[in-house]
């Protein structure tokens, strides 16, 4: 088989970009991953990675009920101070958040505030690239928890994606992490189980890079056998509820987020080696209509996230996950003429857990001094991926961030 219908065919099963392609490792099958559950450091932590596509609206997310300019500049979009879930005097979230809001007041949700980067981009796919490498400056090949499994060995077991093709976020220098949707994968037709052996297998005279795609598209689909065994593991009555969401120009899984969080919850339940999960709910570009709708893809985010954190509540490992909630840029501060909100700067990041400590962080952004209509970002979000790192992934954040030294204090 060529090099071009090879890396076609990788490409169109999820295995995205150069350093992807060249990333080959040896297969694994669910009963390898099972047996490293001994080897794993009972203290280790869990990182749960759900991304919000689209650019979710921090303003009507966590919402500033109190400052008359956040009433002036959306009349029509904003919360009235009975409507919202209160966090203190001023600030609280959407009332579709009643699950998240029951965590803030359990110490298990930290709000960080004004999250964003210099020069903000307002394109979706430049801004998420942005978050994926996290270099603002100038988005590289690899993305920071690509970088990560790099220095933790390269073991595509440890970084894993519940979405259709593989995060650049998770594509390092030397490795990548897999990506299994959580609906089956189908073959094209007309391709036997001979020619899908074949895309697997390195043949005698292929090139090193034709190689290492061929075991790369090997791992992909051991992987997915993976998956298929702990799924079939589970308790029929654990299934996911709801209807698949459809993904959308902006990106997103195009299955549930309760359906991704219920494989992740059994894939930490089994003690698979897994550090990293990525997930996604897509559907944010709110630029007409947006209240209803919002309400309705946050009120899905909330119940997915409260269902999945009560589950880890239960076990020693899931006591040890900590779930970051982010999306790849906030809202223009005034509404449009439409009933939404156009692309705008920074946001929110929510941080949910046993091992957070609650609260509000980070410096609200004024709502009056802005940068042409939009918000000044207060929180680089490299400080959150730092300390993220440095608490949950226990790795030195210096060499994934370029040298970045800034962290949250305090928040786990």
């Amino acid at each position: 088989m060529d090099t071009l219908t090879r890396r076609r065919f990788l490409v169109a099963s999820g295995v995205v970009g150069a350093t992807a392609l060249a990333a080959g490792a040896a297969a694994y099958r669910l009963e390898d991953l099972l047996a490293t559950a001994g080897d794993r450091d009972p203290e280790a932590h869990t990182l749960v990675l759900i991304t919000l596509y689209g650019g979710n609206d921090g303003l009507n997310t966590v919402i500033p009920y109190a400052d008359a300019a956040y009433h002036d500049a959306r009349p029509d979009l904003a919360y009235q101070a009975e409507e919202v879930k209160r966090l203190d005097e001023g600030f609280a979230l959407n009332p579709a958040l009643t699950g998240l809001h029951r965590r803030f007041g359990e110490g298990q949700l930290a709000v960080v505030r004004g999250v964003g980067y210099p020069k903000p981009d307002r394109s979706h796919f430049r801004s998420m690239d942005i978050w994926h490498t996290a270099q603002p400056d100038r988005p590289g090949t690899t993305g920071w928890l690509g970088r990560w499994l790099d220095g933790a060995g390269g073991d595509p077991r440890l970084a894993v994606s519940f979405e259709p093709a593989l995060p650049p976020l998770l594509a390092g220098e030397k490795s990548a992490g897999a990506s299994v949707p959580v609906t089956e994968r189908k073959a094209a037709r007309g391709l036997t189980q001979p020619t899908l052996t074949a895309l697997a297998a390195a043949a005698p005279d292929d090139s090193p890079a034709r190689a290492r795609a061929a075991a790369c598209f090997a791992d992909l689909h051991a992987v997915d056998d993976m998956i298929k065994g702990v799924r079939d593991a589970a308790d029929p009555g654990e299934g996911s509820e709801g209807e698949a969401a459809p993904a959308t120009a902006t990106g997103g899984a195009r299955s549930s987020l309760d359906a991704q969080l219920d494989l992740v919850a059994q894939c930490i339940d089994a003690g698979v080696s897994t550090r990293v999960f990525s997930v996604s709910l897509g559907g944010f570009d709110t630029h007409a209509d947006e209240k209803q709708l919002q309400e309705v893809l946050l009120g899905q985010l909330d119940r997915a996230v409260d269902r999945f954190v009560d589950r880890m509540s239960r076990t020693d490992a899931g006591r040890k996950v900590v779930v970051m909630i982010y999306s790849e840029f906030g809202r223009r501060v005034r509404a449009n003429a439409s009933d939404g909100t156009d692309h705008g700067t920074a946001s929110n990041a929510l941080l949910v857990g046993v091992p957070v400590r609650g609260g509000l962080y980070g410096e609200p952004p004024s709502l009056t001094d802005l940068d042409d209509g939009d918000l000044k970002f207060t929180t680089d979000f490299r400080d959150v991926y730092a300390t993220i790192l440095d608490r949950v992934l226990a790795t030195d954040p210096g060499p994934v961030l370029a040298g970045w030294r800034g962290r949250l204090d305090g928040v786990l």
